[in-house]
């Protein structure tokens, strides 16, 4: 029995040198692809042809390659008065289709799925040296590689049909000059096809795009893992999804920003690096910081009172939190980006229910109007209905008892003993959802006086709630939903030192520990007024308008237990 261990070494040995092996094969056949291609690409290069000087392989590029009238370009202004002019444009090949030894087509693209077909025709005998296009040439277009990026002059023509399979449709480049400044290699880990087809396997729970498990696969197009996706990251972003995507996300920031801005809130920015828990409680992620323990903040919660407690009145942060919680599902992610705010209150605490539902309601209607058609592809690929908001003064607003109660009467027969002074679970959250939907006819809504028991230490209980047989009671405190989704926390904070205190205490969070000493000491030194803010997950409100399968979709780079890199 003792050798058998030693058997199991080198039985794995040996299977590790022959992956090793089969990997360095392939490694070593890609590297001769490439150089074939590249000998391809060069050998017109070498012949005695008349528009040598007009195509190759050209690192860096110079202006005096091209035309001196050719008008630099993006498909994005392209229009009418382009017509019959030489333009140069910058872009990356998509595909390239032979007709015959004398014309072939490429498709080329720009940022944000702007594509456009292009025309290369040998030019008949007589042609002016200067504007030859010779079958060399054409052949070098041809042989130009997927995903690289080239420079080319070219007329801008009228197509005999439009051409539906281009977001440029009306027009076409007759090229006159092709250049690749940066060749792709022949072998792609991840193609562009593939990586524009949904990602069913996340490599965390059983996850499918709505729709996709009726859906025939694509015709030579295997759907590639959420492992693939990010293993090759350069294409996982140049997927036309996946660029809808970042652009919806950019406006949802724009929005948030632009709607506070106009209403008096001064954006700040707080750190990262704290010395202590942020609020008290644990999944924090520590690290060493010079001689002492450092953590990255879960929340900017306290910063954002101390800009209050400082003079400001109205203050928002866009920043990233951090949680570290082993979840690998498709709602949690280790690093997100939070939209947070914090106002003074006047009068009531709903004055911050309103902003921020005022402000949610901005973004979802902003983006319909300015993100249509990224919209729109986004649910090409990850079909959803259209997401439901209520009308200008039909807001659904419920208290969590009301809430609680529409579920016993009207959801699943499991939650008909749900109760008003515990926290809801996030099936209950579903089955609420649903219930709402089909009575309120809305997908975004608000649970306001969530129990003491379900919400942090500075939570503002109501003063005017009874405590329940157990002694649980009412806050000023609201969690906003989408598609049956927590998308928001907020509330009324706690601006009493003493009371504030006496929370903590009741939390089972010592007072005078790190981090909330200092914190309850601020509203010591000065008198803070009555406040409250909200805390916004970007990332999930991105997510769950669009109706994607996991939040991980809707982040640049995202973080979970089992993702570091890129």
């Amino acid at each position: 029995m003792a050798d058998a261990p030693q058997e199991d070494a080198a039985t794995t040995s040996k299977k590790a040198a022959k992956k090793a092996e089969a990997k360095a094969k392939k490694e070593a056949l890609k590297a001769q692809r490439a150089a074939e291609q590249l000998s391809k690409q060069t050998a017109a290069l070498e012949i005695d042809d008349p528009a040598k000087d007009r195509y190759g392989l050209v690192k860096p590029i110079s202006p005096a390659v091209f035309s001196a009238e050719a008008e630099e370009v993006n498909l994005r202004s392209l229009g009418e008065e382009h017509e019959g002019k030489t333009v140069i444009l910058r872009a990356w090949i998509q595909n390239t289709r032979t007709q015959s030894a004398k014309m072939a087509f490429a498709e080329l693209r720009e940022e944000g799925n702007w594509t456009i077909q292009a025309v290369v025709m040998v030019t008949p005998e007589g042609t002016p040296e200067a504007q030859v296009v010779s079958r060399p040439m054409v052949k070098f277009i041809t042989a130009i590689t997927p995903e690289s990026f080239v420079a080319v002059e070219a007329k801008v023509k009228r197509p005999l049909e439009p051409v539906k399979s281009c977001r440029v449709s009306t027009f076409e480049l007759h090229i006159t000059r092709c250049f690749t400044i940066a060749p792709a290699p022949p072998m792609l880990g991840l193609t562009l096809a593939a990586a524009n087809r949904p990602i069913t396997d996340f490599n965390d729970e059983d996850v499918k795009a709505p729709g996709e498990s009726d859906k025939e696969p694509e015709a030579g197009v295997p759907a590639a893992t959420m492992l693939t996706h990010l293993d090759n990251i350069a294409m996982h972003k140049r997927a036309p999804v996946q660029q809808a995507i970042a652009d919806i996300r950019i406006e949802v920031k724009d929005l948030f920003r632009s709607y506070l801005k106009a209403r008096g809130f001064k954006e700040f920015e707080p750190p990262c690096l704290i010395g202590a828990a942020s609020e008290g409680g644990g999944n924090v992620f520590r690290l060493q910081y010079f001689n002492q323990e450092a953590f990255l903040a879960q929340s900017p919660q306290f910063y954002k009172q101390f800009e209050i407690a400082g003079g400001r009145k109205r203050v928002f942060s866009i920043a990233p939190v951090f949680r570290a919680e082993n979840s690998n599902t498709p709602r949690h992610m280790t690093e997100f980006t939070g939209l947070d705010l914090e106002m003074e209150i006047k009068n009531d605490y709903s004055e911050v229910l309103l902003m921020l539902e005022g402000v949610l309601l901005h973004i979802f209607r902003g983006i319909k109007e300015r993100c249509a058609h990224e919209i729109e592809l986004v649910r090409s690929v990850y079909p959803s209905e259209e997401v439901l908001l209520p009308e200008p003064g039909k807001e659904v607003r419920l208290t969590f008892a009301e809430a609680q109660q529409l579920l016993r009467e009207e959801g699943p027969e499991e939650f008909r003993n749900v109760r008003d002074d515990e926290d809801m679970s996030t099936p209950q959250e579903k089955a609420l959802g649903a219930v709402v939907r089909a009575k309120y006819n809305t997908d975004f809504y608000v649970i306001d006086k969530f129990p003491d028991t379900a919400r942090p230490f500075y939570a503002k209980v109501d003063p005017t709630s009874k405590p329940s047989a157990d002694g649980v009671r009412a806050t000023n405190a609201f969690d906003f939903f989408l598609r049956n989704q927590e998308i928001l926390s907020g509330g009324q904070r706690i601006n009493d030192p003493d009371e504030l205190a006496e929370r903590i205490s009741a939390k089972g969070i010592n007072p005078a520990s790190p981090g909330i000493k200092e914190y309850i000491a601020t509203f010591r030194q000065v008198g803070v007024p009555p406040h409250g803010g909200g805390g916004i997950g970007l990332d999930r409100i991105v997510a769950w308008f669009l109706a994607l399968p996991s939040v991980h979709l809707a982040a640049y780079y995202p973080r979970t237990p089992k993702r570091l890199m890129p």
